[in-house]
């Protein structure tokens, strides 16, 4: 069972809008509530715009080429994929597994950078993906011009080194876990799309992935260490990794 039982793009598209609702900062929410609409004042919410809509539109793009005769029919499914997988809600419409690469690609990208800070989204999040990208233009601007001063900004907002070293910190933390847990899931012989995939949407909270574990299989039949693993993901995941690296710091019990 899934939301395709229903072949409706009406309830698609009501579903699409709550679960990408869901995927914004509930902050700004909360503000609208209040009567202040603050969504595009908030550089993520924007960043996250930009991502979904890009995404949705190069996707739409491949799949009319590749799958659809209708643009129609390719707006409507890459549009619910895409939201879907970003705000690691995990519903299905159709087998994505079996879209062109490129899509494929993306909505393996989308995996990884999942919803806002203060969502119901999984994932790195928005915000430091976006702190991320600044933080390698300065490098490379600094790069170029060995004598400027580039400040990090948000907004109006200048991020302290201290914040930029605990991003940086949790992607490569996060970036570890994946790498490290996706060596032992192909250790057991499981193929490389499979394992990539299958850590990336347990450790973002996504759900289905691609290859075995796509949108028309399960994940039961990975041998039990596999599930283990992945499980750790999952946990690791959403509770964030200096939430759960923390309790394998002495210090933390002798206090």
């Amino acid at each position: 069972a899934s939301v395709a039982y229903y072949n409706s793009p009406f309830i698609e598209a009501v579903i699409v809008f709550f679960m990408f609702l869901s995927g914004a900062n509930f902050m700004l929410h909360y503000a609208a509530l209040k009567g202040k609409l603050n969504y595009f004042k908030d550089k993520e919410f924007i960043f996250y715009v930009i991502v979904l809509l890009g995404s949705i539109l190069v996707m739409t793009a491949d799949l009319r080429y590749s799958v659809f005769n209708s643009l129609s029919d390719a707006f409507r499914y890459s549009s619910f994929q895409a939201v879907s997988i970003m705000t690691t809600t995990g519903f299905t419409t159709s087998n994505f597994d079996a879209y062109p690469s490129l899509s494929r690609v993306i909505l393996l990208v989308l995996m990884f950078i999942g919803g806002c800070a203060a969502s119901t989204g999984g994932g790195i999040k928005n915000i430091r993906i976006l702190i991320i990208l600044k933080y390698f233009y300065r490098e490379i601007y600094q790069f170029i011009h060995p004598n400027a001063i580039l400040s990090i900004k948000i907004g109006e907002d200048t991020i302290p080194d201290d914040v930029l070293k605990g991003v940086m910190g949790f992607f490569i933390g996060y970036m570890a876990i994946f790498i490290v847990s996706t060596l032992i899931v192909t250790a057991y012989g499981i193929d490389i799309i499979t394992a990539i995939s299958s850590v990336a949407a347990t450790q973002g909270n996504v759900g289905p992935g691609l290859g075995l574990v796509g949108p028309m299989y399960t994940y039961a039949f990975l041998p039990d260490i596999i599930k283990i693993v992945l499980t750790f993901c999952m946990w690791v995941g959403r509770l964030e990794i200096f939430t759960v690296m923390v309790l394998f710091v002495p210090d933390f019990w002798k206090e």
